[in-house]
């Protein structure tokens, strides 16, 4: 499984701890940047992951900035990505369950490496339900993508 991610300057530290995690779980990992922790703007961040989601050359995505909430913004304004910002496990896992999400977005200003481990582990083990109810609901969502 490819795992595309990404990070701002203030999602730095936390993006290089979990791409040591992911690549020690044997993920194959495509890192955009940044490589430091030089002042960026996390849209540019976003972008690069998820032109890759919506290419199809990542299965899935990490994006890490301050809150993780202005990357979701940014990654939600590709067509066909569905970015979560979440800060907990089980929010993680609702997201691929119910909402299909293809890219996880956190911030290091709001949890810590390992509870970002949890939240990641969550995301990665989980698929999409695939029920009525759920393939209803991302119809909708897709068609607004049109609009």
């Amino acid at each position: 499984m490819i795992i595309a991610i990404g990070s701002d300057h203030a999602g730095f530290l936390l993006k290089t701890h979990l791409k040591e995690f992911l690549l020690n779980l044997q993920y194959d990992v495509r890192d955009f940047g940044t490589y430091d922790s030089t002042s960026t703007d996390y849209p540019d961040y976003a972008l690069l992951v998820a032109k890759e989601i919506a290419d199809g050359k990542a299965n899935l995505g990490l994006l890490v900035c301050g809150t993780g909430v202005g990357m979701s913004i940014a990654a939600n304004k590709v067509k066909g990505v569905r970015a979560a910002a979440v800060s907990e496990p089980s929010s993680a896992r609702l997201s691929r369950q119910h909402n299909n999400a293809n890219i996880v977005c956190m911030g290091a200003r709001v949890v810590g490496p390992e509870l970002a481990e949890d939240i990641l582990r969550a995301f990665l083990n989980n698929d999409f339900s695939n029920g009525e109810r759920h393939n209803r609901r991302i119809a909708k969502i897709s068609a607004m993508e049109g609009e």
